[in-house]
């Protein structure tokens, strides 16, 4: 059976969202305290506390929507990001399409998956799953010890300060379409 969210609790939900968006887009997102969300929500810490536990899980709500959007391409999309592509162009896509989702939400990612949180976000299992398929398909030696490896450049501290450096977007796609080519097989 399926639970409705009550009108209040909703209402609660999209000022949540709606402040953090704000505040994490304003400064640094690792800057912000369930205490200023709530503040600039305009609701008690308690009403907050009662739906999200952290800052992260704020972040991560508001993050959701994107990655997902990033996860069906993947898995249903049209080569080389979906399936039917060689795994180095697939890898070369994924990478391009994370730089994206970087530079659109780079302060949403900042604010979900700082340091070892990235680690225990669904969305970091989902892309270390989809890179390690890869490296199997591709027969790549040791793919468990090279998977967070071929990872590390997407962690958000990284890609924007590459940003910060006045490396573009564009650098960035390919140098990792380059990295991307240690899962060709020829």
């Amino acid at each position: 059976m399926e639970t409705r969210e009550r009108a209040d609790a909703a209402r609660n939900r999209a000022k949540v969202l709606s402040a953090a968006a704000e505040l994490f887009a304003a400064g640094d997102p690792r800057s912000v305290t369930m205490e200023d969300i709530a503040r600039a929500a305009g609701i008690g810490r308690g009403t907050l506390y009662r739906r999200y536990p952290d800052v992260t899980s704020i972040a991560a709500a508001l993050l959701d929507e994107h990655e997902r959007r990033v996860q069906e391409e993947l898995l249903r999309g049209a080569p080389p990001l979906g399936p039917g592509a060689p795994p180095h162009e697939r890898l070369g896509a994924f990478y391009a399409a994370m730089a994206d989702l970087l530079e659109t939400h780079g302060h949403l990612v900042l604010g979900a998956e700082t340091g070892g949180k990235r680690f225990t976000v669904g969305a970091y299992g989902f892309w270390r799953a989809h890179v390690l398929a890869l490296m199997r398909e591709a027969g790549t030696p040791d793919p468990e010890a090279l998977a967070d490896g071929l990872l590390a450049p997407l962690a958000p501290e990284v890609y924007l300060e590459q940003r910060a450096r006045g490396v573009t977007p564009d650098r960035i796609k390919a140098a990792l379409a380059r990295l991307a080519g240690v899962l060709r097989s020829d």
